[in-house]
């Protein structure tokens, strides 16, 4: 293979060049163990759950996720993809939408997955979304498979496949202040590929897919040359997966409707550490010995004149809210306190 991949064609680009060889992706790309799509979704009850699949593509985890018995609503920013998965699975229920901008309204579903995308993702746009979408103890998940490349003939397909593997995309999640710890998961799987399927298996990476035709033609001569080398005739090859898993529950959000007009904090600065409002503790209590959280007054009243005090996340957790005394604020009813603990 050439040191430099050819150029793209200039009618494709990264973003839609799944949609341009959908029918390749869905002949060639691997499904997903049936085992790890029960461990994506436990919520530890064992029931059927309400699944936003953000990335669905094809339908590749959809059709596990539809065996489990769950609700499924199949998400993807690309209308070919969702086709292909709508030929497959005609009453699955589909959207075309990004995972940063999710077509639900909040505490929605109990759990989100996506399979072979986040690393797509714009995190600090797309977390944030997931996480108003979850219903309190839902939980987001992730899932990629990787071949498994410690193996020497994989490792050289790999390397005409390109295009990378999973990385660090997960790290996102790991950091996220709207998640709580992430647990792992890794499960075995092989795909069988044949002469015709390796070559859609090649052609459905995206950086082969933005190439011009020379380009793409070169890539397949090369990925059947070694198929004839290590191929195994009418049984194929059995390609060996190391499938990803990884999950975080949401954390916990409040509201809390405060019985008076919150106000500000001094504008001397005197705002006190970890959530309170004053030298006296005037919100929420004490702070924890290391909490480094802060208050900001950056909200207004809803359209029924009421001020609310919001908080997210549960470390520290806000249990009550009191009116602080005068002397530690600044009288302004036209103020709310937006408490962020991150």
């Amino acid at each position: 293979m050439a040191d430099h991949p050819a150029a793209p064609h200039p009618d494709r680009t990264p973003a839609r060049a799944f949609g341009t060889v959908a029918d390749a992706y869905d002949r060639g790309r691997p499904g997903y163990p049936r085992e790890a799509a029960a461990w994506l979704t436990d919520l530890g009850a064992g029931d059927p759950v309400t699944v936003l699949e953000v990335g669905a593509g094809t339908g590749k985890l959809t059709e596990q996720l539809v065996a489990l018995g769950h609700d499924v609503l199949a998400t993807d920013p690309d209308p070919e993809m969702l086709a292909v998965l709508g030929r497959r699975l005609p009453d699955v229920r589909t959207a075309v939408a990004p995972a940063e901008d999710l077509p639900l309204p909040d505490a929605s579903v109990d759990v989100v997955v996506c399979a072979q995308a986040f690393h797509w993702l714009d995190p600090d746009v797309a977390l944030p979304e997931i996480a108003r979408v979850l219903r309190p103890g839902g939980h987001l998940a992730l899932v990629w498979n990787e071949r498994d490349e410690r193996i020497p003939w994989v490792r050289r397909l790999g390397r005409l496949l390109g295009g990378g593997q999973r990385g660090e995309s997960h790290r996102a999640l790991v950091h996220s202040p709207l998640f709580g710890f992430v647990e792992d998961r890794a499960f075995r799987s092989w795909q069988t590929l044949n002469r015709s399927t390796v070559q859609d298996l090649a052609l459905s990476r995206s950086h082969v897919a933005t190439r011009d035709d020379a380009g793409r033609e070169e890539l397949r001569a090369q990925v059947l040359a070694f198929y004839d080398d290590y191929g195994r005739g009418m049984d194929g090859m059995q390609l060996p997966y190391v499938v990803q898993c990884f999950r975080a529950g949401v954390l916990e959000r409040r509201v809390v409707v405060a019985d008076e007009p919150a106000h500000a904090a001094s504008p001397t600065g005197d705002h006190g550490t970890g959530g309170t409002g004053g030298p006296d503790g005037a919100v929420g209590g004490p702070a924890e010995p290391d909490a480094t959280h802060h208050a900001t007054a950056d909200a207004t009243p809803d359209a029924t004149g009421s001020h609310l005090v919001v908080t997210t996340g549960s470390f520290p957790a806000v249990t009550d809210v009191t009116k602080a005394p005068d002397s530690a604020v600044t009288v302004d009813e036209d103020t709310v306190l937006l408490f962020d603990f991150r």
